[in-house]
This record gives structure tokens, sequence and C-alpha cells, in this order.
């Protein structure tokens, strides 16, 4: 119930964020912080999505595998926009701001996001179907970045990519969670 001055007491504010109602919104976040923004909402009792895969970083000769954001920059925060007290998430560590449209932000159009949570693993990493002949790129390994072809996939969840080597096409096998549908 809201008060006389239309605010919403502090423990319904803390209440209304707890529930599973509500829309998805999108949040930008600053750049690189995509996973800390959704920590720290997450605290504030606040449910996030970061869908994310897992990428070979390159540095001074080394190479280390880290989970990194699927869309650079952004992370989506579920919340009722007529019951929470939802400019608080743009205080938030990490996150510039909510995307907007007006004076309100703009909801995620109705299954975006739950389809990104169905193709994700329970750590939210994208997990992806894939076909014969379908061009993948290669996310991590020694191969990181590499575009090939899948020429086929087995039961153990093993896929079998064909990549232009030297002076001819070798298959490489790779796990699924290390290869991406190439653009």
């Amino acid at each position: 119930m809201k008060s006389a001055s239309g605010h919403l007491p502090d423990d319904e504010r803390l209440l209304c964020r707890k529930t599973s109602g509500g829309r998805w919104y999108a949040a930008a976040a600053k750049p690189g912080q995509e996973l800390k923004a959704a920590q720290h909402l997450e605290r504030q009792g606040f449910q996030t999505f970061t869908p994310s895969i897992v990428k070979t970083v390159r540095h001074a000769r080394r190479r280390t595998e880290r989970k990194v954001a699927l869309f650079p920059g952004y992370l989506f925060v579920r919340f009722d926009i007529e019951s929470c007290a939802w400019r608080s998430i743009n205080g938030t560590l990490g996150v510039r701001s909510l995307v907007m449209a007006g004076d309100r932000p703009l909801p995620a159009p109705r299954g975006l996001v739950e389809s990104f949570i169905e193709l994700s693993d329970n750590a939210g990493l994208m997990q992806s179907a894939f076909e014969q002949g379908q061009r993948v790129e290669i996310l991590s390994g020694p191969f990181a970045s590499w575009v090939g072809t899948v020429e086929r996939l087995d039961a153990r969840g093993r896929v079998f990519v064909l990549l232009r080597l030297m002076n001819g096409e070798g298959a490489i096998a790779m796990d699924r969670s290390a290869l991406w549908p190439a653009a």
C-alpha cells in the first residue's frame, strides 16, 4: 500500500523485488561489468539474467578462458514496474542505466529472455544446437576465433568441425560449448 506521499514503504519495496512477476527489461552496463552489475542487482533482490559464453582471451602469449556476456554492455532485469522501486537500478554499481522509452523503462519483447534462459545451462552459459553444414565460430581452445563448418555430430556431445589447415581441410573434434553459430 502506498503512503500519502505516493511512495511504497521500504519493506514493501523489498518484497516486490523478490516476487517472480513482472517483465524483463534491458539494462546497459558499464564496459566489461555485466556480470558484476548482475551480482549487485541480485544482492538488492532483483532477478537478473546475463546470457553468457566462454571465450578464449589472448594476452601476452597466454590464453585464458573467461565467461563473457553474449551481448556486451547489456543484461536483463525482471521487475514489476508498477509496484517496485525500479529507479534504484540506475544507481547500482556496474549499471549505466535501464534502456528507456521516454521516462519509463522499455520492456524486452515477451518471450525473448525466456527463450535465452531455455537455451542456457544453470550457470547462464548459452548452449546451441548445431546442424551438419552449419558455419560455426570456435570460442575457446587453440583454434579460438577460427570459423569452420560442422562436418558431423556424435552422441557424446562432440561436434566435428571442418577447418582449412595449411593445404587442405581437417576435421577437429570439439565440445559443443566451445562453438557458436558464425555470423
